[in-house]
């Protein structure tokens, strides 16, 4: 039975408005809505007075207006960047030429997504981050979480004093993330999933959607069914089907069709992973087009 992961889908927002979200948190969503971004992202400011700006996202004047309104008065102290995918980085550089802020975060990998999620090429911070790091301003302390497996350069920021997480895509609430090959890894993302349950945060903000509140019962499910998608692996190649693209109509049948693309990139991802493990094997290195066999 395949696993029901306790999505949530609705949340009050206006594009441009910055909303408060918490006692140290206020948001702003981008208007980019998509299949890969859901309502757009949500850009996050973290403090008062002397704050930081989490995800800047895409590079849309609106929504530059829209954060400089929002932090009219204030100092921007850091710009932080979960990692370097179009709708997440491209705005920081202009943020930071109106601001005077710092950019943290990690630089461009340097490979191709395979799907529209694109990479924001040549990006690098002001700041490369290391796990553990921790920036700081007034009342606040963000600490960095390496994160790779959705994009080999994700990480994640906690607010120390609200035991909150910033998940960028990592964990997101309205839907699972692509794990797309050659940039991101399955078995990267189980492992980093592991590594954020491990923290026992309160409350996750994705970059995309609301909040995750219920976060134990929402991780386990959601590793649970990353699990399921293996054990679906394994049945289509028991059934005959042995090409991803015979798979995924039928893995896939109630997603929306736009998302079959992306769809087909994470069935890679995890055939990588069977194949490393020993559970499946295919001549040569795996890849869309590769032929694959249970070996039990």
């Amino acid at each position: 039975m395949a696993v029901t992961i306790p999505f949530v889908r609705t949340f009050d927002f206006a594009y441009g408005r910055s909303d408060r979200a918490s006692p140290l948190i206020r948001r702003v969503v981008a208007r980019n809505p998509g299949p890969f971004t859901f309502t757009g992202t949500g850009t996050y400011i973290v403090g008062q007075g002397e704050v930081a700006v989490i995800d800047p996202g895409p590079d849309l004047p609106e929504h530059l207006d829209a954060l400089m309104a929002a932090i009219a008065g204030e100092r921007v102290r850091a710009i932080l960047t979960t990692h370097t995918h179009i709708d997440h980085s491209p705005l920081a550089r202009p943020l930071a030429e109106r601001t005077g802020a710092t950019v943290y975060g990690r630089a461009e990998p340097g490979q191709e997504t395979g799907f529209e999620e694109a990479n924001e090429r040549g990006f690098r911070p002001d700041v490369q981050v290391l796990d553990g790091e921790t920036i700081d301003g007034p009342g606040w302390t963000l600490q960095v979480l390496a994160t790779p497996g959705h994009a080999s350069n994700h990480i994640c920021f906690a607010l120390l004093e609200e035991n909150a997480l910033f998940s960028g895509d990592h964990v997101m609430g309205w839907s699972t993330t692509v794990v797309s090959p050659p940039d991101g890894d399955m078995t990267a993302y189980l492992q980093s999933l592991d590594v954020v349950a491990a923290r026992n945060f309160d409350v996750i903000w994705p970059t995309h959607g609301p909040p995750v509140r219920e976060v134990a019962p929402f991780l386990a499910a959601y590793r649970a069914h990353r699990l399921d998608r293996e054990r679906q692996i394994l049945e289509q190649l028991h059934a005959g089907r042995r090409r991803i693209g015979e798979m995924v109509p039928v893995m896939y049948a109630g997603v929306d069709p736009r998302l079959h693309p992306a769809a087909a990139h994470s069935v890679l991802a995890h055939l990588i992973r069977l194949v490393r493990i020993g559970a499946v094997e295919t001549e040569g290195e795996p890849g869309l087009a590769s032929e694959y066999r249970a070996t039990a």
